[in-house]
């Protein structure tokens, strides 16, 4: 018994940590069959990589493969490596990436310059080029496509920001100072000033500041002015004339299409982000990125500096038709997508479009639409005599069109109709907070194409357009940013950061692939 209870010894496998190899390892029987970096290499091999090597131009010493880099950055990309310092490192300690790399050792300056440089130009091509071998091996379809957008914070300090309405005020307020400076010059010297009174002040510019000030200068020697005048008048020879240069190249970098930069990336724009972790609404410089998928594939991708999607579309269409050589059957999107303009552009390209607008949502909840019975949408209208009717029966009839345009430069018809008599209508107050008579402005063309969607989207077709919109495109965005944790830019400017972006989308095309893979061969 006693036997039996003796303690039996451990038993180790040998550890000979300085045993000399008789052959070395090859790194390529350490990776298993079916790991994601063979997904890299073997994609990555069948594509064209004459757009690539002709951003390299020739003499001098040779360089690294830009194959190899490609990999290297792909992959890296994929497994949430995306400091190009950690990638050098990479390439010296982790077997995957010596084995991409065939035991090259490129430096984090190298890596840089590759990603941000030479990537610049042939990276929207050789994404296509993936995506047309995912689509010949039947894992995704280029003709049915689903968008969706999201907000990545900018590489940018988030208080060195510039507003153009801060700009417009501060013109407005040194206009407003010279006006008033030049009426008090008046009273001192009316005969010197009498004549030569400025014709606008609500508009200043360099030369009109320079004029002004030397004529009052002019006026006002030896009279007798307060000393805080003349400081005032000395303040503005030294500042306004460079003040406004400031002004004009702050709002050459803002455009027409923003109201914002920021100095750190002037390419940023500051845009509320969804994910404020203070929960406070704070607005962050960031890049309004689009995606299209299929089957949880990106099929496109652009970089806008629009705050809303809205803008965004038809900019987005037409990178997805250069890039392809074809327009898809097909387009799903949010309410964010819904207007006039991108409805009418999706007609007129023959796309079958499942977008919602604004209240399409609202309009499916009968609780919702029970407490506001009023609204124009619930009006009776009399197409053929071109006229509404009130909910007490009255008619409203048509008092004129106008047309407005767009922040894009579409121009809209927007049609008035009126009420005749409200004061002695019962539901006053009720039907609309007016004093006058209830008048109405509607966009016939606007809703017809709400229509013609609203009829596509309750479709048996378009639910399941709508179901699917919800699980194929927004996982892409949150598997990106939540699961593989890329919430922020490390590159700056337009450019550079769609390089990032293409590769985001690259490296989840070809992450999506390597699980297909996995889940066959298991």
């Amino acid at each position: 018994m006693a036997e039996r209870l003796k303690k039996v010894a451990p038993v180790f496998k040998d550890y000979l940590q300085n045993q000399a190899l008789l052959l070395p390892p090859s790194l390529e029987e350490l990776i298993t069959a079916n790991h994601p970096v063979r997904v890299v290499n073997e994609v990555i091999n069948q594509i064209n990589l004459q757009p690539l090597l002709a951003a390299y131009s020739g003499g001098g010493c040779s360089s690294y493969h830009p194959l190899m880099l490609l990999k290297v950055v792909v992959y890296g990309y994929m497994n949430n490596v995306y400091s190009s310092r950690k990638l050098e490192d990479a390439c010296k300690s982790d077997i995957r990436f010596m084995w991409l790399a065939a035991m090259n050792t490129p430096d984090h300056n190298t890596i840089n310059t590759f990603r941000s440089v030479k990537l610049q130009e042939p990276l929207k091509e050789i994404f296509t080029q993936v995506v047309e071998l995912l689509a010949a091996e039947g894992l995704l379809s280029i003709k049915e496509i689903y968008t969706d957008g999201t907000k990545i914070e900018a590489n940018a300090n988030r208080y060195s920001f510039v507003w153009g309405n801060a700009i417009k005020t501060q013109k407005e307020k040194m206009a407003k100072q010279l006006e008033t400076m030049w009426h008090y010059a008046q009273s001192i010297a009316d005969k010197e000033l009498e004549d030569t009174t400025p014709a606008d002040f609500t508009a200043i510019d360099k030369e009109k500041v320079k004029a002004v000030v030397a004529q009052i200068d002019a006026a006002i020697k030896d009279k007798p002015v307060t000393k805080t005048f003349k400081q005032k008048l000395n303040y503005r020879k030294k500042n306004y004339e460079n003040n406004l240069d400031k002004y004009a190249q702050q709002e050459a970098i803002i455009g027409d299409t923003r109201s914002s930069y920021s100095k750190t990336d002037t390419d940023a724009t500051f845009m509320r982000m969804k994910e404020d972790h203070m929960k406070n609404g704070q607005l962050k410089p960031a890049y309004n990125v689009q995606a299209s998928t299929n089957n949880q594939f990106v099929v496109n991708y652009t970089v806008h500096q629009n705050t809303t999607d809205t803008n965004t579309l038809i900019e987005h269409i037409e990178d997805y038709k250069e890039c392809c050589n074809t327009m898809p059957d097909t387009a799903t999107a949010d309410a964010g997508y819904g207007s006039e303009e991108n409805y009418a552009y999706l007609q007129d390209n023959k796309i079958e479009a499942y977008v919602k607008y604004s209240q399409f949502d609202r309009q499916q909840n009968d609780n919702i639409q029970s407490k506001k019975p009023f609204t124009a949408d619930k009006l009776f209208y009399n197409k053929t005599e071109d006229y509404y009717v009130c909910p007490m029966g009255q008619k409203m009839i048509n008092t004129g069109t106008h047309t407005q345009t767009t922040s894009t430069g579409f121009k809209q018809t927007i049609t008035n109709y009126q009420a005749r008599n409200c004061s002695t209508c019962p539901l006053n107050g009720a039907c609309h907070k007016s004093k006058d008579n209830r008048i109405i402005s509607i966009n016939h063309t606007l809703n017809y194409h709400k229509q013609q969607v609203k009829e596509k989207l309750q479709s048996e077709e378009g639910i399941a357009h709508r179901k699917k919109r919800c699980w194929d495109t927004e996982p892409v965005w949150g598997n990106i940013k939540h699961n593989h944790h890329f919430k922020r830019f490390t590159l700056r400017g337009t450019k550079k950061v769609t390089v990032e972006v293409g590769l985001l989308s690259l490296s989840q095309n070809l992450r999506k692939k390597a699980a297909i893979n996995t889940k066959k061969a298991a």
